[in-house]
């Protein structure tokens, strides 16, 4: 479809690699381990659960002009997107909508 997945977390490199092998994941799982990342996108938990500087789970549709075109976030960690709503953010980004 022309698009590239990511996943970001405020997680070490090491602990990304295991992640991946362990699920077998094949798309590149990037280290935030500052959360700079997050703080730039707005999705950094001040405090969460007694721990500091986590993201907050969070979908981003970004265009090949770097234009953000899709947001989902959530305070709650145990709640997942709309699966659905974000493919069809993807597919318009695709341009097969």
């Amino acid at each position: 479809m022309g698009v590239e997945l990511v996943a970001i977390a405020v997680t070490p490199t090491f602990a990304q690699i295991a992640f991946a092998d362990t699920l077998g994941i094949d798309f590149p799982l990037l280290s935030d381990w500052e959360g700079t990342t997050a703080s730039a996108y707005g999705v950094r938990y001040d405090i969460w659960k007694g721990h500091s500087g986590l993201a907050k789970r969070s979908v981003f549709v970004i265009d090949r002009d770097g234009v953000i075109t899709y947001v989902w976030s959530s305070d709650d960690a145990l709640t997942l997107p709309e699966f659905d709503e974000v493919m069809e953010a993807i597919l318009a980004v695709a341009g097969r909508t």
